[in-house]
């Protein structure tokens, strides 16, 4: 079976990172190709085609551009003799929605984000084209319910929730230790850390308030914010009038993020809203414990007093104390880190999301 990904952007969001890991895990008798709008959004390109996936750039390069590209798309999934596609995120959908019209091969839609999050053109060109599609993915049960309060029960949805590929995510002692030297922290430092695109969503500043709040009652922390994007300059604004030069340190946009993850402690995030985050359940196969504000799917993966610490969206604060208590406790840190990885393995692992998807494919093509 042939399948077609058509996805705005390929640049390092959680998404996007789906692609690659879980075409390593495909099925047997499975080909998959992906199709792309934005040229500068391309970190991604290598790693799909290492997997034997043929990738396309339609070369949209904003979102008014899109629905342009709509017959060149077309002609393409024709040429690869898809038997179904499958698109992410709404306008890429609007886009896959109508090169199904034309082309008469069955859709798929993964949803990663709750309905009012969208700029509303954008919920009402998803919205109007809905019913192109044989089957809608929620990557968890909170996106489910925005789908069926805001749009509707017309088109059939199925709770697909995002997995990890736990055998390659896994705590490399020897890699965190060279990432440690190489930026001058201490063995005996405590680390804070977090993978994020840089967006409003994410609540940096709000981070970096934390991180602040955990330096001033622990001098032995150090923090890792990977990652890049819209706000860095108010982040880097924001470490500088927190006088957090020297212990936040900003790599940008990290291919493999599993040496920094292996180099932390704890994983943070302090998001105002989120899908199920790939990002935090990387961190978690790399046995960290999870510290995040309670927004989206993360309350189906991580349990206050298991895996981690969930506190309230409008308090993030909250998260300082939450990360400072397993500072302190080297036990409670380990039991804690254990319990992450063991609940992703057990649950969230990418063979199991690629094996509710492709049953999917097949049920749409039946």
């Amino acid at each position: 079976m042939r399948v077609y990904h058509l996805i705005k952007s390929l640049g390092r969001g959680g998404a996007e990172m789906l692609l690659p890991e879980g075409f390593r895990e495909a099925g047997p008798g499975m080909e998959y190709a992906v199709g792309y709008f934005f040229p500068h959004k391309d970190a991604l390109v290598q790693a799909i085609r290492d997997q034997g996936a043929p990738v396309t750039c339609f070369q949209a390069g904003s979102n008014r551009r899109l629905l342009t590209r709509v017959p060149r798309v077309a002609k393409e999934v024709r040429a690869f003799g898809a038997d179904v596609i499958h698109c992410h995120m709404p306008l890429a959908g609007v886009v896959g929605r109508l090169v199904g019209r034309i082309t008469g091969i069955p859709v798929v839609y993964t949803e990663h984000n709750l309905q009012p999050r969208y700029h509303k053109a954008t919920f009402l060109a998803n919205k109007a084209t809905w019913g192109m599609q044989r089957r809608v993915v929620a990557c968890s049960e909170d996106v489910a319910r925005s789908i069926h309060e805001h749009i509707g029960h017309h088109v059939p949805v199925q709770v697909v929730q995002n997995g990890v590929a736990t055998e390659r995510f896994r705590k490399d002692g020897d890699a965190g230790a060279a990432v440690r030297a190489s930026l001058g922290v201490p063995e005996d430092a405590r680390v804070m850390s977090t993978v994020a695109v840089f967006r409003t969503q994410k609540r940096l500043t709000t981070w970096l308030e934390v991180a602040r709040a955990v330096l001033d009652a622990d001098d032995r922390a150090h923090f890792f914010l990977v990652g890049d994007g819209p706000l860095r300059a108010e982040v880097e604004a924001a470490v500088d009038a927190l006088d957090l030069r020297g212990r936040v340190h900003l790599p940008g946009l990290i291919e493999d993020v599993r040496p920094w993850l292996s180099a932390s402690d704890v994983y943070v995030m302090s998001s105002e809203f989120e899908g199920l985050p790939v990002a935090l359940l990387e961190a978690m196969s790399c046995e960290l414990p999870a510290v995040t504000t309670d927004v989206g799917g993360i309350n189906e993966v991580v349990r206050t007093g298991t895996e981690g610490t969930l506190v309230h969206r409008d308090r993030p604060l909250d998260l300082a104390p939450a990360v400072l208590e397993l500072f302190a406790d080297d036990g409670l840190r380990a039991s804690r880190a254990a319990a992450a990885r063991a609940r992703v393995v057990e649950g969230f692992g990418m063979g199991r999301m690629m094996g509710e998807l492709e049953a999917i494919y097949r049920e749409v093509v039946a």
